[in-house]
């Protein structure tokens, strides 16, 4: 069985979260014409409360520092999952990335509608912006992980050899 590159994990899930977060933001402030704080607000929310949500969107440390937890530590749950099945399915570089994007939308799907039976308020989130960071989310993440971790490393489990 392949074994994982967990340096490529970590890698490919910071860059992946990375590429999200400053996507996401930069088009819920210029397509959609909200406030770039708007998302880290609404995701710090999880570990700090809905408090934290009244608007203005403003600026917020303590809301973006637990924001930054939450994302970087999902990026880094999902980038593990993806790690995995694509370690055992051995998918190429640009199968790889084309399965991420898939990836990525499976994640905005549990994340804006199963997840909202838990928080409620990324109902307001789901839209086209989402969606599309979602998608360049597992894009880079399959992209990258396959890129960064070309070859896989066989485990020898074959004790007769």
């Amino acid at each position: 069985m392949p074994t994982i590159n967990w340096k490529a994990v970590v890698s490919a899930s910071l860059l992946a979260g990375l590429a999200f977060l400053v996507l996401d933001l930069a088009l819920v402030a210029i397509v959609g014409g909200e406030s770039l704080w708007g998302p880290p607000r609404m995701i710090g929310a999880i570990l700090l409360g809905e408090g934290v949500l009244p608007p203005p969107a403003t600026f917020h440390l303590d809301s973006f520092l637990a924001a930054l937890v939450v994302h970087v530590g999902l990026s880094l749950i999902y980038g593990s999952i993806f790690a995995w099945v694509a370690n055992r399915a051995g998918w190429s570089l640009s199968a790889s990335a084309l399965i991420g994007v898939l990836f990525g939308l499976a994640i905005y799907s549990v994340n804006f509608y199963g997840m909202t039976a838990f928080f409620p308020w990324f109902e307001t989130a789901r839209n086209g912006i989402s969606i599309f960071a979602h998608a360049v989310f597992g894009l880079v993440l399959g992209y990258s992980y396959r890129k960064l971790a070309p070859y896989v490393v066989m485990a020898n489990f074959d004790r007769d050899s």
